[in-house]
């Protein structure tokens, strides 16, 4: 057996050498050659070697192909109902993605469990605009938010679409994680008739509710003087701090020179535009010499405002140092 192997090496090797004048030559082109299954050397007239050649990896079509049908029937013909009730679902996808797994199934019965509380097909579009988070919700979701909102936050039934229609997210929120924490927050503080601010149920407390009474503790108010602020005017949680809390109070504090107190009894300031309101009123009070309270200050008409202004520039006393105090004004205001 030796001996057959070096007949075989040494013929190969003559055969071999006869093209070792040959220099390689590869074409620029790229070209596709057949790969055989094996390729026979001759040994001998009897015998021969087969030496496999390594296949070529493929990528394997099947295991990127979608299995089954494409879903474009589905998505047709969830866009084709949208559309007929005057909702556009691409805009629904870009404003919350996840709308566009959710069946034509669901999406029909949300509109026909909506319909059946007496809303509107475009009161409904309205709702989805607010909150296109709706349709990713059961039905079996939203039945107990209603439940919840006229038995735990007891909203009058009649008044349980305006309640909606004012906050749409209310429908999206969670009772266990949100809805129902923050109607004991805003029992805890002294808000009794929380059904007169059911927008602030969809509220974070953590995030939300308590950043603001925070900020009125730091700049000078203390715990129990700012809940009571959020207490006479619940609206205060709407605002933003940085827009709207904190220019505000600086301009009440720099520009106008006035005491904390006033904003403790008539939080209701922060409501009013700075620019457009405050401003204007305070410029003029100064520019007259006059001082009025907040609540004239800024709750008066405009024609009334300078009634008062009037009156009040032959009437004023020095109640404290300059400006003077219209004497009228403070005993309306008490």
């Amino acid at each position: 057996m030796p001996e057959a192997l070096n007949s075989i090496f040494s013929t190969n090797k003559s055969f071999l050498s006869s093209f070792s004048h040959l220099k390689p030559h590869f074409s620029s082109s790229n070209h596709e050659f057949p790969h055989p299954r094996q390729v026979l050397f001759p040994i001998s007239s009897k015998t021969t070697i087969s030496v496999p050649i390594k296949p070529t990896k493929t990528r394997d079509t099947a295991s990127i192909s979608p299995k089954g049908p494409m879903p474009n029937s589905d998505f047709q013909e969830k866009m084709l109902y949208l559309d007929s009730i005057g909702i556009d679902f691409i805009s629904v996808i870009s404003d919350y993605p996840p709308v566009i797994s959710v069946s034509l199934a669901d999406i029909k019965s949300k509109v026909e469990f909506m319909t059946s509380m007496d809303f509107t097909i475009i009161e409904f579009r309205r709702i989805v605009g607010m909150c296109p988070e709706i349709l990713t919700s059961r039905v079996s979701d939203i039945v107990p938010i209603f439940t919840f909102l006229l038995r735990e936050a007891r909203v009058n039934g009649s008044d349980i679409k305006r309640v909606i229609h004012r906050r749409p997210r209310l429908l999206a929120c969670s009772i266990k994680d949100r809805l129902r924490p923050t109607l004991y927050f805003l029992q805890s503080i002294g808000i009794e008739e929380v059904n007169k601010h059911t927008h602030l149920l969809s509220c974070s407390v953590e995030n939300k509710l308590m950043t603001r009474i925070d900020y009125f503790e730091n700049i000078g108010f203390s715990r129990r003087d700012a809940t009571t602020m959020f207490r006479r005017f619940p609206q205060l949680f709407c605002y933003s701090i940085k827009d709207n809390l904190e220019p505000k109070f600086n301009y009440f504090v720099v520009e106008m020179g006035r005491d904390l107190k006033e904003l403790k009894e008539f939080p209701q300031y922060f409501s009013f535009s700075l620019e457009h309101r405050i401003k204007p009123r305070h410029k003029c009070c100064v520019d007259m010499g006059v001082c009025f309270p907040l609540p004239i200050l800024l709750k008066t008409n405009e024609a009334r405002f300078h009634d008062r202004l009037e009156v009040c520039c032959n009437s004023s006393i020095p109640l404290s140092s300059s400006p003077l105090w219209c004497k009228n004004c403070v005993i309306d205001s008490i």
